[in-house]
């Protein structure tokens, strides 16, 4: 399961990285044409739609590298096992906030579904976007199971 996790992950954070060069290429393209007087229209809500995609796609790779911020100083000072029930709990809450989370996005992207909502300038729909993030929470929820295993080892042994 890790192996499939930690793959997923990459195609994820791949993606991410299409969407962040997409944004910057529209961006540069805009400024370059408004010089001309032809700017872009929807630059502005392209720009949303690229930069949540990418940061909902990358979250979890940010994950499997560990890339997220961890203040474990105190934590440090515990015996192994202590800190492997720490990391457990703290994991667990992290799956509960992150399963939440993805659920939520899931439930809002079906109400835009439902209200037909699009962006002003482009009439693009939201909801695409709206699933895109969710999918990305799942997966970061994914990489937070496969890494509880570990602390769970450590607590069941000894």
């Amino acid at each position: 399961m890790e192996k499939f996790v930690t793959k997923l992950s990459q195609h994820l954070d791949w993606l991410a990285g299409w969407a962040l060069m997409a944004l910057m290429l529209l961006v540069v393209g805009n400024i370059v044409l408004r010089l001309f007087g032809h700017p872009i229209e929807g630059t502005y809500e392209f720009v949303g739609f690229f930069a949540a995609a990418a940061i909902g796609l990358a979250l979890a790779y940010c994950a499997v590298q560990q890339g997220h911020i961890a203040v474990t100083f105190l934590v440090d000072k515990l015996a192994p096992k202590h800190q492997a029930v720490i990391d457990l709990i703290i994991g667990l809450l992290a799956l509960a906030f992150l399963v939440l989370a993805f659920w939520e996005t899931v439930a809002y992207g079906t109400t835009m579904v439902i209200s037909g909502e699009v962006a002003l300038t482009t009439q693009v729909p939201f909801y695409p976007f709206i699933y895109l993030i969710a999918f990305g929470l799942f997966a970061f929820a994914l990489v937070i199971l496969v890494g509880l295993l570990k602390p769970l080892k450590k607590v069941i042994e000894k």
